[in-house]
């Protein structure tokens, strides 16, 4: 970790000689459209702190290094920081805005690049240092971006059309519903910032962060105009027409921050007022490179504009201030800002009906690719390990039958779980980097192997797998945890908990107008009653060949999970796990779909939704303790397992089918 020492010291030397001196530099994980994932170029904090975790905050002070993250990256951390740095974990320590008011003097500058905190955490802030003076000093530069002398250079990936056979909604059906929202909000126009809500909007998708189809654009739409701020170099001759053809006009990715001044002011829509068409194609031109759009497009864009009035009772700008930036913000008169969240997030969240169907043929697919894995895994590991296998509980002779040139390690088995899903139909890459972890590696909640240092497989150790994959129709996620040797009676135990939580959520029934927040507890119980947890949550949101995590709905212990009742076609994950540090670690997850549920009964008239899981791969038999199980839980699992059979049958074929007809024999009692 040598190495990540001179960072620190580069960063303070900048930090001293800026002006004003700063006292602290807040180093977020955020890019400037405040992702979860970010592209290599925008892991600023990773590059100064060395932990790779996706969620996290570094705070530099002129003697000291902090890290905050959460429960997910506690061990994590604890083994990639250096001894420069202090982990503060997030529900046990101070937040960052309190140990900044407590900790620094009085008037102390605290430096922040304003692209890369959201408005809500602005104001939270100012809010925490008003008390000593403090004050948020916006950095014109980006101090790690001067010290960062290797800094990945952009990504220049095309842009694709996403199908409307695969979309099932127009963009003039979307955009239309927009500004319907708009209109009922007294806005003029709405600034979108989440990557996955302007590749939603617009049917784009693009390869601009691993993992995530999405991408880095700004979108500006009005009650009759729509803009699209993108690299230009992204936009092939057919993204150009499509785009012009749906009334959108493509701008320099930079122009979102005076094009959001000239929108404040009202100067924006008047550039077409004013100066009439024959302008507007000179405007293009110039900032187009001189690509002309087609005539007709033009036209379209031109009458909007022409039609478009803005009133004093319809002048608000909607921005989310949980994802908007804070530069865009300050160029924004605050009398006129609607911060609220944007009406896309749930927009996005209800998968219509050609989205569900995609999602559940994906996940069909994908789960022929897993059992796939696991039947070669289980065939490798008796092979070359001389393990149990996945059946049997018998001790194996854990003697290698070959030399240490062959060995299974965490990254060469993810490696071919990944090739299993790429013969799918529609498979265009993982959806998020596979948690393939052995033994204590599996206690460490989002671990990510490297390929020098990685594990190797052990027949007498648990191995988590937790993977999911990007499809034209869906994307996936699952967890299974498995044993090829024998677990022990501790071992059983805590999956058969983890097990019977998985089980308590996917059954669930419960009014409309519930939260996520209600239902986490229903997969802890279980494990609550050995006295045990897990400091994640139990469910996000998952996108239609989008994001692996969506939100604006989560099923979680955390505040946020209160914001946003759960409603039918919503997509939501069910992974409640177990982890002993230094030991092993156990998850298991299926994708479900909320749906209405047929109750007998419809107390207060208010509807009741159930779940409907899509996930397709067996529990490990020997792996659960049936003694823990109820008779209805007992059910569940044979119901589910049969279900298995009759989905996957027709994708599979040999030794893989014999596995799975063995697999998802019934339970006995």
């Amino acid at each position: 970790m040598g190495e990540m020492a001179d960072p620190l010291d580069a960063l303070r030397a900048l930090m001293e000689a800026h002006s004003p001196p700063l006292h602290a530099l807040v180093v977020p994980s955020e890019d400037a459209h405040q992702s979860e994932y970010v592209a290599a170029r925008d892991k600023r904090r990773e590059y100064v702190s060395g932990f790779t975790g996706s969620a996290g905050l570094a705070l530099i002070t002129r003697n000291e290094a902090l890290l905050w993250t959460d429960g997910r990256y506690f061990l994590q951390a604890t083994q990639q920081l250096s001894e420069r740095w202090n982990l503060m974990r997030i529900g046990e320590d101070p937040l960052v805005e309190t140990w900044i008011a407590d900790n620094l003097d009085k008037d102390a500058a605290i430096g922040v690049d304003p692209w890369c905190i959201s408005v809500d955490t602005a104001h939270r802030w100012k809010q925490a240092f008003l008390k000593k003076g403090q004050k948020i000093i916006q950095l014109e530069k980006n101090l790690v971006d001067e010290v960062w002398k290797d800094r990945p250079l952009p990504e220049a990936s095309p842009i694709s059309i996403h199908p409307l056979e695969l979309t099932g909604r127009s963009v003039k059906e979307k955009l239309d519903d927009l500004r319907g929202k708009l209109a009922q909000e007294k806005a003029e126009a709405i600034i979108i910032t989440a990557l996955d809500e302007v590749a939603w909007l617009y049917n784009i998708r693009g390869s601009d962060i691993a993992y995530n189809p999405v991408v880095q654009a700004y979108v500006i739409v009005t009650r009759a105009s729509a803009f699209c701020y993108v690299d230009k170099i992204k936009v092939t001759s057919e993204v150009e027409k499509y785009l012009c053809e749906n009334g959108i006009t493509i701008r320099n990715y930079e122009a979102v921050l005076s094009d959001s001044e000239l929108l404040s002011s009202g100067q924006l829509l008047g550039i077409m007022k004013n100066g009439g068409l024959e302008e507007f194609k000179s405007l293009e031109k110039e900032s187009n490179n001189a690509t002309d759009y087609e005539e007709k497009g033009l036209e379209t864009v031109y009458n909007n504009f022409k039609e478009e009035t803005v009133t004093e009772k319809h002048n608000l700008i909607w921005i989310d201030p949980g994802s908007c930036c804070y530069a865009l913000y300050s160029k924004l008169p605050s009398d006129r800002v609607l911060q609220q969240q944007s009406p896309l997030a749930l927009s996005k969240a209800l998968k219509n009906p050609v989205e569900l169907d995609g999602l559940r043929k994906a996940h069909i697919r994908d789960g022929a690719a897993v059992v796939n894995y696991l039947a070669w895994l289980d065939r490798q590991m008796q092979e070359i390990y001389g393990a149990a296998g996945y059946f049997s509980e018998v001790k194996g002779s854990n003697k290698r039958k070959y030399s240490e040139t062959t060995k299974l390690t965490e990254i060469s088995v993810s490696d071919k779980l990944e090739a299993f899903r790429s013969e799918q139909e529609y498979f265009k890459g993982l959806s998020f980097p596979t948690i393939s972890s052995v033994g204590p590696n599996a206690a460490i909640i989002h671990y990510e192997p490297d390929r020098e240092t990685c594990a190797e497989l052990h027949p007498d150790s648990i191995y988590l797998c937790d993977s999911g994959g990007q499809y034209m129709d869906g994307t996936t996620d699952i967890t299974r945890t498995v044993h090829f040797g024998k677990p022990s009676a501790h071992e059983r135990a805590c999956y058969t908990a983890v097990l019977k939580g998985h089980i308590a959520l996917d059954t669930a029934v419960f009014p409309n107008g519930t939260t996520g927040n209600a239902l986490d507890i229903l997969a802890r119980v279980p494990l609550w009653r050995d006295g045990l947890d897990y400091r994640h949550g139990t469910g996000h949101g998952v996108g239609s060949y989008l994001n692996v995590h969506e939100g604006p709905h989560l099923i979680s212990f955390k505040p946020q999970a209160r914001n946003v009742t759960l409603e039918a076609t919503m997509t939501v994950t069910d992974e409640p796990g177990y982890y002993e540090d230094g030991n092993f670690g156990i998850r298991l997850e299926n994708v479900l779909i909320i749906k209405e549920a047929d109750t007998k009964f419809n107390f207060g008239e208010r509807g009741y939704l159930a779940f409907e899981h899509i996930t397709w791969t067996p529990y490990q038999h020997k792996f659960i303790d049936v003694s823990m199980l109820s008779s209805s839980e007992v059910e569940w699992v044979n119901n589910y397992h049969l279900a298995c059979r009759e989905t996957l049958r027709p994708l599979l074929k040999g030794e893989d089918l014999e596995w799975l007809e063995k697999a998802t024999e019934p339970l006995s009692c």
